[in-house]
């Protein structure tokens, strides 16, 4: 109960609680009461302003996992063939990732390390490699996807051969890594978020061409299916939406993102931060995927081809244009470059904190990209492994989220900011949900049934 005390000359009351706003909304007391301290500390609102504005980026940075060419090639697929009727299973997809990318930020801002760092310490030497090498398989099999959709971006736009655009990808890819930390982390950060927004005006650009019909995309929000083949394709959609390289590497983006040297804002002021910046983020991530689906279901559905990359764009370029077919092309080149830098960057947080050894990140890029190189030289169909690929990430999605809604809700960890009872509970729905989609796409697939 709080106490009366006399009023203070500069219109406060002594010994007053101060009220909590909105903004700490989602945090227990103790946390929402220190961030209203902290507040009242810093004496101006513009303060507290600039204050947000330097703890946004991370998000945005692991957003481009959920842009890769494997996403858009299963969201036109969706689009092109079942029209608006999957759309609701993207929105539910997005909002469990706003979930879980959510706590993979706050368990890096509240222990000051990565998931696997956290990992490699609670793991004896033999726990640690194989939980690597699993890791390091998905690590390869996403830049499988990111590598190869970028080959096909710079084959259609100006006719490079496969192997070679694979080559150019890895090239550049690897000059933006050069970047990534230190003094330069900041600039790396805004050239992702920079090829982000590439992506979004790239794939959201058929929309303007070709408005589509609103009452048919609200349709589209109604859950249901229209036979088994649906349902397995919204399984796939739910299931691959979670990458696990994300969720290992959001854990570490909001610490490297405030360099050395360099006064970090308290943990509930981080933690509010990151909320914002991970709806923001996965916001924009999420309405491209959408876009994807609407433009496919509005303008390609029902035509032949479209089940890869290269048949969708010729559509898209058949329907609504060369010029909306070239920008469609960019960006999924932006999306490659983007989506490659950030898994490789995984890969190598990943690597520090389960074998506590830091590889140069060029060995890194090397170790993931020669098998897309591979696979760009010897297989008659490239885009089909971008179908494998989904499969190899499905395997290791447990071995992401598990340990992160264990550790979110464990007080010895996480101490006052543990997740409580309710979430926790929500937490575990949501993780159960993804990995039985999962197996279910990985028993369908072996029986050569997806």
């Amino acid at each position: 109960m709080a106490r009366r005390s006399e009023t203070k000359p500069d219109g406060t009351a002594d010994g007053v609680q101060e009220p909590v706003d909105i903004d700490t909304l989602g945090l227990d007391a103790e946390a929402a009461q220190d961030i209203a301290i902290a507040r009242k500390d810093e004496g101006r609102p513009e303060k507290a302003t600039h204050a947000l504005a330097s703890m946004l980026g991370p998000a945005f940075v692991a957003a481009v996992a959920y842009v890769d060419p494997g996403n858009v090639a299963a969201n036109l697929t969706s689009g092109a063939k079942y029209g608006y009727m999957l759309v609701w299973v993207l929105v539910v997809a997005n909002c469990m990732s706003v979930l879980i990318q959510y706590q993979a930020a706050k368990l890096g801002v509240v222990t000051g390390k990565s998931l696997p760092q956290i990992l490699g310490e609670r793991m004896g030497a033999a726990g640690r490699f194989l939980f690597f090498m699993q890791a390091e398989v998905i690590a390869i099999a996403t830049d499988l996807a990111e590598v190869i959709g970028g080959a096909i971006a710079l084959n259609l736009l100006f006719g490079i051969p496969m192997l070679l655009g694979g080559c150019i990808i890895g090239a550049v890819s690897t000059l933006l890594l050069f970047l990534q930390g230190g003094e330069t982390h900041k600039i790396f950060e805004r050239l992702v978020i920079g090829l982000l927004l590439v992506i979004t005006f790239g794939f959201i650009a058929g929309l303007f061409m070709d408005p589509p019909n609103p009452l048919a995309v609200a349709e589209g929000l109604v859950p249901r299916f229209s036979d088994g083949a649906s349902v397995l394709m919204a399984a796939s959609m739910l299931g691959a939406t979670v990458m696990p390289h994300a969720i290992y590497l959001h854990s570490t983006l909001v610490n490297d993102h405030f360099g050395t040297g360099v006064d970090r804002p308290s943990v509930p002021e981080m933690m509010h931060g990151s909320r914002i910046d991970v709806v923001w983020a996965l916001a924009i991530a999420g309405s491209v995927n959408i876009a994807l689906l609407v433009i496919a279901a509005n303008s390609l559905h029902g035509m032949g081809g479209t089940d890869t990359i290269e048949g969708a764009q010729h559509a898209i370029t058949q329907v609504l244009g060369p010029a909306v077919g070239t920008i469609f092309s960019i960006g999924l080149l932006a999306s490659s470059l983007s989506s490659t830098s950030v898994g490789t960057y995984a890969g190598s947080e990943i690597m520090k904190g389960l074998l506590r050894v830091k590889v140069p990140m060029w060995a890194c890029r090397i170790v993931t990209l020669v098998p897309a190189l591979v696979v760009l030289a010897f297989a008659n169909n490239p885009t089909e492994a971008l179908i494998i690929g989904q499969v190899v990430l499905s395997i290791g999605i447990p071995f992401a989220i598990i340990p992160l809604m264990r550790y979110t809700h464990d007080r010895e960890i996480m101490g006052k900011y543990a997740d409580g009872t309710v979430k926790h509970i929500v937490c575990l729905a949501v993780c159960a949900v993804i990995v039985l989609l999962n197996l279910v796409l990985i028993v369908l697939t072996a029986m050569g049934k997806a």
